[in-house]
């Protein structure tokens, strides 16, 4: 009898269960808290018959392209046409390959928590391959992880360095289409066209409210997940976009160590630009 082929899933699963003793030896976990939503949509009460063929539904229904996007990162986005408009990201992520992974956006990690926008994740080689008038669509991920700011709750310290390891020189395409940020818009349902995420590539960028709520919520300590990722510095390469948003933000910023832009603005061009 020929034996039957395994899901990318069910191998993924299995996997992770040969690995689950070297994974709890890796040592403590990363901030593992809850983070509720800040918006409640509009509308009524679900219904009685929602209920049930809710409950029919999980019972009949694959959700197949879901059961994959079980890699779980936490970090922040500024809007690229408006800087000042930052949140909170909860990505839910399928790695699909080596080079390629799509992540669903959420204000939170419960089950309330509302669906607000999309990411794509590419490698250096991937992006390389892009064509130039692209490229302005995809933003560089060395700064959000040589910061300290980006992270994957749950996992064991060693296990999230690993990953963030994997990730380096990587990329992102990030739409928001929801406006769910504590000083955002507060609608009750998404309104407005999708905005375009950026990332942020200087200390002093991200609202340092925002970082410290989001560290405290989360039992996350930032600037030690900063420290234990400087071993990563050396394989930082330059990318694209580090110096997209230089100068847009209030305040100073200084550089991050290993976060270069491949193709760096003149000092003058961007007017109004605070530290380095």
């Amino acid at each position: 009898m020929p034996q039957r082929q395994l899901s990318k899933t069910t191998r993924g699963r299995v996997n992770a269960i040969a690995l689950l003793p070297l994974i709890m030896f890796l040592g403590g976990c990363t901030g593992s808290e809850t983070s509720e939503p800040d918006i409640e949509p509009a509308g009524q009460e679900e219904s009685t018959k929602t209920d049930v063929l809710e409950a029919g539904a999980s019972l009949l229904q694959a959700n197949d392209p879901l059961e994959p996007m079980e890699v779980y990162l936490v970090g922040f986005h500024p809007m690229k046409d408006d800087p000042s408009r930052q949140m909170e990201a909860h990505h839910f992520c399928n790695q699909v390959n080596e080079d390629f992974a799509q992540c669903v956006l959420f204000d939170g990690n419960t089950k309330n928590a509302n669906l607000n926008g999309i990411e794509y994740i590419i490698s250096e080689q991937l992006f390389g391959q892009l064509p130039e008038d692209e490229k302005q669509y995809w933003h560089p991920h060395n700064g959000e992880i040589l910061s300290g700011q980006l992270v994957a709750p749950g996992l064991p310290e060693k296990a999230d360095h690993e990953l963030m390891k994997s990730k380096m020189n990587s990329y992102g395409k990030t739409w928001h289409t929801w406006d769910t940020a504590p000083t955002g818009s507060k609608h009750s349902i998404p309104l407005g066209k999708p905005r375009l995420a950026w990332s942020f590539n200087r200390f002093g960028e991200a609202q340092e409210q925002l970082v410290e709520e989001r560290d405290q919520r989360m039992n996350i300590n930032t600037e030690e997940r900063r420290k234990g990722r400087e071993d990563l510095i050396p394989l930082a390469k330059p990318q694209s976009g580090v110096d997209s948003l230089k100068g847009r933000f209030e305040g100073p910023t200084e550089p991050i160590p290993g976060v270069e832009d491949k193709n760096p603005a003149p000092p003058d061009s961007h007017s109004g630009s605070r530290g380095s």
